[in-house]
């Protein structure tokens, strides 16, 4: 009878302790949860294999990148599972919670519109793999003619209630020699809550293999008529770029004491 107690209380200990640490590595062993994946068509899940694969891409947790301005850098984080955010610079921070952007702004440096910002360059960066994400809808669209050479294309636009702008839509191009992303079409509906036909345009010529994955180096816009696709406008770099498996703390992407919140619009 003793030594059943004793084999008892044994057995209370260790599952106490094995509860414990549990709780200790829990933030940093979150399963990530993948939902079914989207019927791509044929010729993007290619684009998505030359760039390493979204078994690849979706291994990661956390994804950072610096990005040089005039006056000063912007240091971009992001959980790659729960799309939390944080961007900080010298003058400034902004992020999201997970369920609500804030800015960190007391001498008022910035002037933009942190709700619509804090994630933009991220869309940007993590193409094509952003274009995996639930809710998206796939459709083929004409080929895009730059120089000579047509780059065909797939159309992708959002089940409603995705996002911040489920009316924006996105047109990726590719090189049919090699699968390699070349060009991003976008319409801009944010602000206006209005579907548009305006559709600007990044080059997507410069990359480098980060960890297995294809990711750009810089991209450019460029000017355009409808189409036609006309000079280089604007090139942002890309600088000093990690991926890790592992993720932040939950406190990292929280709204410091002195932040205030941004009410984000949502078309």
């Amino acid at each position: 009878m003793k030594k059943a107690i004793i084999l008892f209380f044994a057995l209370a200990i260790g599952a106490c302790k094995q509860g414990s640490k549990k709780e200790e590595i829990k933030e940093n062993t979150q399963v990530m949860k993948v939902e079914s994946a989207p019927m791509f068509t044929e010729a993007l899940a290619k684009v998505f294999d030359t760039h390493g694969g979204l078994n690849m891409w979706r291994a990661q947790r956390t994804l950072t990148y610096e990005m040089p301005k005039t006056d000063f850098t912007e240091t971009h984080t992001i959980d790659l599972w729960s799309r939390r955010d944080r961007v900080d610079t010298p003058q400034f921070s902004m992020g999201f919670d997970g369920n609500q952007v804030w800015l960190l702004d007391t001498d008022k440096e910035y002037k933009g519109d942190a709700g619509f910002y804090h994630n933009l360059m991220f869309y940007f960066y993590a193409m094509p793999f952003v274009l995996a994400d639930d809710g998206i809808n796939y459709s083929k669209t004409e080929a895009l003619e730059y120089e000579g050479k047509s780059y065909p294309g797939v159309s992708i636009s959002y089940n409603s209630g995705i996002g911040t702008s489920p009316k924006d839509e996105y047109f990726i191009h590719f090189d049919p020699e090699t699968n390699k992303m070349s060009w991003l079409g976008y319409t801009v509906t944010y602000r206006t809550g209005e579907v548009s036909d305006n559709v600007k345009w990044i080059r997507y010529n410069d990359w480098q293999e980060i960890d297995g994955l294809t990711l750009p180096k810089s991209i450019t816009w460029y000017n355009y008529e409808g189409t036609k696709i006309l000079d280089a406008r604007n090139t942002v770099q890309f600088e000093n770029i990690s991926l890790s498996k592992m993720g932040m703390p939950e406190s990292f992407y929280a709204k410091p004491e002195s932040a205030i919140w941004i009410e984000s619009k949502k078309n």
